[in-house]
């Protein structure tokens, strides 16, 4: 796992206290939606989901224990696995009450991992729909289902952090990538990035979001509204020259000085805050 930027090798090395030989890793390949492969001193290792063995004609049982499970094989002898518990954030719970009450009207998890563990998650949460054992190319179909299913002006957007949530992201209208953990390919490909790493600031976003476009169409209303009076005016000749410099740089100081209301979050009436990947939908 050394070379990863998955969340659940970031875990595995978290936990491991001896030296790491870099040098004595080979042939490194990641395998997006099921693992690593290397070879090192000269035997080849597999650790990963069970797909992942299972594709490689690795005979193995599946680990009882709830939990995120690596299975380790080298050179295809299953050698034993590791299983990593998912930490919900603690302000995640928070977050997708706080989506939905600024109007966002589903929640969708989907996830690699499996599926008693991703049901419990989202059960937690509160979020409405969940999908596990999924690939990157499974998540891509169930995006593009959603999609269709939404409303006609209804928005989706994807929050992720790892290489697998790469080809979503970029394809969700809206992409969420986590900064601090996120993979490089997943903010990369992301339209929004998330640097503390807190849901919650999904929130923010969205009210920043809604209150910009009001200010944007206030404006436009405004600009073109007053222009239209003045050009009638003109027209008629009721309108002198004082009038014209008004319609002009009048209209766009005050269009500028409105627009400056956008910089004032602590308008906001926020509400208290308290990863897994997961779409949203407004």
């Amino acid at each position: 796992e050394t070379f990863s930027n998955h969340p659940v090798a970031r875990s595995v090395r978290g936990a491991y206290s001896g030296e790491v030989r870099r040098d004595a890793i080979r042939e490194y390949a990641e395998i997006p939606g099921q693992g690593v492969r290397a070879v090192i001193d000269g035997d080849t290792v597999l650790a990963g989901s069970g797909s992942l063995l299972r594709g490689e004609g690795v005979a193995f049982e599946e680990s009882p224990t709830a939990g995120t499970t690596v299975y380790i094989a080298v050179n295809r002898r299953y050698a034993g696995c590791l299983t990593v518990s998912d930490e919900v954030k603690e302000d995640a719970k928070a977050a997708i009450a706080g989506l939905k009450a600024v109007g966002v009207k589903r929640t969708v998890m989907l996830t690699g991992d499996d599926a008693a563990v991703a049901n419990a998650v989202a059960e937690t949460l509160g979020i409405d729909e969940c999908h596990a054992r999924l690939f990157p190319a499974d998540k891509v179909s169930i995006l593009e289902r959603l999609e269709g299913q939404a409303r006609r002006k209804a928005k989706l957007a994807f929050v992720g952090d790892g290489i697998n949530d790469a080809p979503v992201l970029a394809r969700a209208d809206v992409g969420v990538a986590m900064g601090g953990i996120g993979s490089d390919a997943a903010i990369e490909a992301a339209d929004v990035v998330l640097m503390t790493d807190e849901p919650s600031k999904l929130i923010d976003a969205v009210r920043i979001a809604k209150r910009t476009k009001k200010i944007v169409w206030q404006n436009i209303i405004f600009a073109l509204g007053a222009k239209s009076v003045f050009l009638i005016l003109g027209a008629f000749g009721a309108a002198s020259m004082w009038e014209a410099v008004f319609a002009d740089v009048g209209v766009t100081l005050l269009a500028v000085l409105n627009a400056a209301r956008s910089v004032r979050t602590d308008l906001f009436d926020k509400p208290k805050h308290g990863g897994e990947s997961g779409i949203f939908s407004a």
